[in-house]
C-alpha cells in the first residue's frame, strides 16, 4: 500500500521591519512604493490570515520565523565597529542605503528561501533542501545562514531530511530557491517530473538575455541543485525564462507560471522556445508517471504580460482540498483588475479546468513590496512518517493561529518608514519580539543575538 503524502505550505510570518525601501531592481511593485510608509502589523496579519485561511480549507499549513533585521553582524563583517547601538548610528550616517538593506524584512517570501526535493524523486529517498543564496540581491543574499539553520531545526532528523549549503555566492551560480522551480506528479508520493528555470547563462557566451532588467536564476545553479538533491536526470527539465517576461517585471518563474500535480497554467510568454518546453512537459509525464497533463495557457489578448504583473495572477497558489478538487488562492488584485477577473471567472466554467474555486486573499502590504500569495509560501512535500519527523510546533493550528496573532499585536508597529530602520529602539523591539517568538514555536536559540 502506498504511503499518503502531504504538500505542506510553510509561510514565512512577516517581519516587524516590513518597509517599502524599494530594494528590488527589476521587481516593478517593489520600485513603484519605494519610500511610502508600511504597515507592519498589518502585513503580518494579513499573512497569518491567509496561513488560516489555508488550514480551514483543510491544507497543512507550517510557518517559518522572520529573521532578525537590522541584521547588525553584517554591518559588523563590513568594518563597523562598537556597540551595537553605535554600529547602526555609524552606517546610517555614512551609508544609510546599507542600513536599508540590512533592515529589509524580505525574508518573509519564503518562495526564495530554498529549493525542495521530495523524497520519491530523489535516488537516496531523503527529502533534500538547499537554502538560497540569492546573490543577485545583496539585502538577500544575507538570508541563507539563517534559513539554513531554521530549516535544520524544523527538519532535523537525518534518516528522512538532507541538508545541502547554499551554492557558491556571486554571479555564475546565483540561485533564487523554488520561486524558480516547478514540480509535476499524478499525485503526492509519486515520483515525478522536475522543472527548473533559469533566466540567464553564467558560462555560455552570447546567449540570449534580458536587455532592461537582471536575470536572476541562472542555468548552472539550477543543475547544481539537481546533482545536489540525486534527481534522476530523465526526470528533470530546464527551461529559461522569456527575456521579454523578465524586462516585462517577471522577475521569478513564480509571477508568469504555477503548478500542482499534472496541472500546469501559464502564460503564453512564459519561457523562450515555450512550445518545446511544454512538448518535453508532456512527454516526460506522459512516458515517466503515465499522467496526462493538464495545460491552461493564458494568451496575452486575455491577460498581458503588464497586467500579469500588477494582478499577480500566476503568482497565486494552486492547491489540491480534501475533496481531491483543485483551488486557486488568488491575491485580491485579480479580483479588481477587469481582465484578470474576467479571465478567472471564465476558468471556472472551463471544462478542461480542475481548478474548481477561486479564493481571493487580502495581502496589500505584501503585494506593494511584490510578494503575493506563492511568494510567501514554501511548499514541502512529506510522507506521514516524515511529517512526524519534523518539528511539530511550527503547524498552525487554532491555538498557534491565537497566540501568533496575539503576539503580533504586542509587539508589532502599525507604521513604520524606511528612515525607522536607524532607530535602535527598533532594533530593540525587535529582538524581543523574536525572543518571544523562539518561545512560541520552540525553535530554541535560532539566531545571533540569542547566543550572545
Amino acid at each position: 500500500m502506498k504511503t499518503k503524502s502531504y504538500e505542506i505550505n510553510f509561510d514565512g510570518i512577516v517581519g516587524p521591519t516590513h518597509n517599502y525601501s524599494g530594494l528590488s531592481y527589476g521587481n516593478v511593485a517593489s520600485l513603484q512604493n519605494q519610500r511610502l510608509p508600511s504597515n507592519p502589523r498589518e502585513a503580518a496579519i494579513q499573512g497569518l490570515n491567509k496561513m488560516k485561511f489555508m488550514s480551514d480549507l483543510g491544507i497543512k499549513q507550517g510557518v517559518l520565523p522572520p529573521h532578525e533585521r537590522p541584521y547588525i553582524p553584517t554591518l559588523k563583517a563590513l568594518g563597523f565597529t562598537g556597540s551595537d547601538q553605535e554600529i547602526l548610528a555609524s552606517a546610517f550616517k555614512s551609508q544609510p542605503e546599507l542600513v536599508f538593506a540590512i533592515g529589509s524584512a524580505a525574508a518573509m517570501w519564503t518562495a526564495n528561501a530554498a529549493t525542495i526535493s521530495p523524497s520519491c524523486d530523489s535516488n537516496d529517498h531523503l527529502v533534500h533542501f538547499t537554502p538560497a543564496n540569492l546573490s543577485n540581491k545583496f539585502h538577500r543574499s544575507i538570508e541563507s545562514p539563517t534559513t539554513g539553520k531554521v530549516l535544520k531545526t524544523i527538519f532535523n532528523d537525518p534518516k528522512h531530511f538532507m541538508h545541502h549549503s547554499p551554492l557558491p555566492s556571486g554571479n555564475f551560480f546565483s540561485d533564487e530557491g523554488a520561486a524558480n522551480h516547478c514540480r509535476f506528479c499524478r499525485e503526492y508520493g509519486e515520483a515525478g517530473v522536475q522543472l527548473f528555470v533559469f533566466g540567464r547563462y553564467s558560462l555560455k557566451s552570447n546567449a540570449t538575455a534580458p536587455k532592461l532588467f537582471p536575470a536572476r536564476q541562472t542555468f548552472e545553479a539550477s543543475q547544481a541543485i539537481a546533482r545536489l538533491h540525486r534527481l534522476n536526470s530523465e526526470r528533470i527539465i530546464f527551461a529559461q525564462q522569456s527575456p521579454d517576461a523578465i524586462d516585462a517585471g517577471i522577475f521569478h518563474n513564480d509571477v508568469a507560471a504555477v503548478s500542482n500535480n499534472n496541472l500546469f497554467f501559464y502564460h503564453e510568454k512564459a519561457y523562450l522556445h515555450q512550445q518545446s518546453v511544454i512538448a518535453e512537459i508532456d512527454n516526460k509525464m506522459n512516458d515517466l508517471c503515465d499522467t496526462k497533463m493538464i495545460f491552461l495557457e493564458v494568451q496575452s489578448e486575455e491577460v498581458s504580460l503588464d497586467q500579469a504583473v500588477n494582478s499577480y495572477l500566476f503568482n497565486s497558489q494552486l492547491v489540491t482540498l480534501p475533496s481531491g478538487e483543485m483551488a486557486l488562492i488568488a491575491p485580491l488584485e485579480c479580483q479588481i483588475t477587469p481582465s484578470t477577473k474576467i479571465y478567472l471567472d471564465r476558468l471556472l466554467n472551463k471544462k478542461n479546468s480542475p481548478i474548481k474555486n477561486i479564493y481571493y486573499q487580502d495581502l496589500r502590504q505584501s503585494m506593494q513590496n511584490g510578494g503575493g500569495p506563492a511568494c510567501l509560501r514554501l511548499r514541502v512535500e512529506l510522507t506521514q512518517k516524515e511529517l512526524k519527523a519534523i518539528h511539530s510546533h511550527v503547524i498552525l493550528d487554532e491555538n498557534l493561529y491565537q497566540k501568533l496573532l496575539e503576539w503580533i499585536q504586542r509587539h508589532y508597529r502599525d507604521r513604520l518608514y524606511v528612515e525607522d530602520l536607524a532607530d535602535y529602539k527598533l532594533l530593540e523591539e525587535v529582538r524581543t519580539a523574536l525572543d518571544d517568538l523562539t518561545l512560541i514555536l520552540k525553535l530554541g536559540s535560532v539566531y545571533p543575538f540569542q547566543q550572545i
